[in-house]
């Protein structure tokens, strides 16, 4: 039998994860925290984050600094920016991470599927041919086979990469 190890993910399911005051989606212009916070792209409206608890390797959050839930609440330059940093965000992982597909989507409200209601953003999945297994229908688990970090670093690289 092998082992599938993903560490980081006990302290999500045992609800040990520490919260933020407020809403971990705002992150206002603090930049000292980026890294920490795997945010890989600052835009004027927007920025690309990872998602901590990815269903795949390269799971991105795109994001609105402004504080909102709904995107009728948005600028026109706001929901721009939001696209314009999708289209790049796929550009990157196409690139870096050569998957075979990819799950766009908006979770809105609870009952629509959104773990941070109250703040709109994004959901970009890379997918590949046979990425989904036995594993989530059998046994409830995600195998995600690189380390969030290492996706993390080599992402950051490709994101300053397009900027050059």
């Amino acid at each position: 039998m092998k082992q599938l190890w993903a560490p980081w993910r006990m302290a999500y399911i045992g609800g040990e994860t520490p919260r933020e005051e407020g809403c971990v989606f705002c992150v206002g212009e603090q930049t000292g925290r980026d890294r920490e916070r795997m945010i890989l792209k600052r835009g004027r409206h927007c920025f690309v984050i990872m998602n901590k608890y990815p269903y795949s390797n390269g799971h991105l959050l795109i994001i609105p600094y402004r504080h909102t839930a709904d995107p009728e609440e948005l600028t026109s330059e706001e929901r721009l920016e939001l696209f314009d940093l999708m289209v790049e965000a796929r550009a990157v992982l196409k690139k870096t991470m050569h998957p075979d597909g990819f799950n766009v989507g908006i979770n809105l409200g609870r009952c629509g599927g959104a773990g941070v209601a109250e703040h709109m953003h994004i959901h970009i999945v890379p997918r590949w041919e046979g990425d989904t297994n036995f594993m989530p229908v059998f046994a409830d688990v995600r195998v995600i086979p690189q380390h969030i970090e290492a996706t993390c670093e080599l992402l950051r690289e490709a994101f300053a990469e397009e900027e050059h």
